[in-house]
């Protein structure tokens, strides 16, 4: 299972609207490209978004689920990958100081994807993973204002409802 963590040094309402933004997906997964919704508003549980990955020439269409959502700490996914099958891509974000504090775990959970995990793809994982939080940090701390205290945003992602 690939657990990574980083601090990003921002508070973890600034973290958490970027999440929360499903027209944001592509600015932090490494991979992605355009994610557009499919089914619901993110991050509500079941909202669905499609996207686009790219390795080299090739172009596949994956979709993720929301399968788990606790406003402003925890936020747990269901990436599908087509032929390569599911993985569980679960992040939570916790106070640290006047900073943020997010940790990934990702594991397969159906198809070839788990048949095949190993070490090696274990080690790719990470590397992914030390890539998407820093991407993740660069967004939110460098990009999204600050809307101050009081509770978290939820913007409501637009597309049809499920």
């Amino acid at each position: 299972m690939a657990v990574r963590h980083r601090l990003i040094k921002t508070s973890p309402r600034r973290v958490w609207a970027v999440l929360a933004d499903g027209d944001r997906y592509a600015d932090w997964v490494v991979g992605t490209a355009e994610s557009t919704p499919v089914r619901g508003r993110w991050p509500q549980v079941g909202a669905e978004i499609g996207y686009e990955v790219r390795i080299g020439p090739v172009r596949l269409n994956n979709r993720t689920v929301v399968r788990r959502c606790e406003e402003g700490t925890a936020l747990e996914l269901e990436a599908r990958a087509g032929a390569l099958g599911t993985a569980r891509i679960a992040l939570e974000l916790r106070p640290w100081g006047e900073h943020c504090l997010v940790i990934v775990d990702e594991h397969p959970l159906q198809g070839v994807g788990g048949a095949l995990h190993n070490a090696g793809v274990e080690a790719l994982i990470q590397l992914r993973h030390r890539a998407m939080l820093a991407r993740l940090a660069e967004v939110c701390e460098n990009e999204i204002p600050d809307a101050g205290p009081g509770p978290v945003p939820v913007r409501a992602h637009g597309g049809a409802d499920a």
